[in-house]
């Protein structure tokens, strides 16, 4: 099946074009297609973190889920050997 987009906004086709140099050595076709691709990986990965419904899921107010909670690295993150 072939599909043809005609895309005639000046500042779009630039910034395509200048995305395809950068990227994938001009190939303004494979451009548009990793940015179609990437946005829907954005968009899949939206939603609620643990539940099916939202709001099932309460932070409180304070809490940084980004924020490590051990004071010392784990032996994983240094890459020690545990002794035993």
């Amino acid at each position: 099946m072939v599909a043809v987009v005609t895309i005639n906004r000046p500042d779009v086709v630039a910034l395509i074009e200048a995305a395809a140099e950068r990227l994938t050595k001009g190939n303004k076709t494979e451009a548009v297609a990793l940015a179609m691709r990437r946005l829907l990986d954005q968009d899949a990965r939206t939603g609620t973190l643990f539940g099916h419904q939202p709001g099932s899921v309460r932070i409180s107010d304070g809490v940084d889920l980004t924020a490590p909670i051990f004071d010392e690295p784990t032996d994983a993150g240094t890459g020690r050997e545990l002794e035993r």
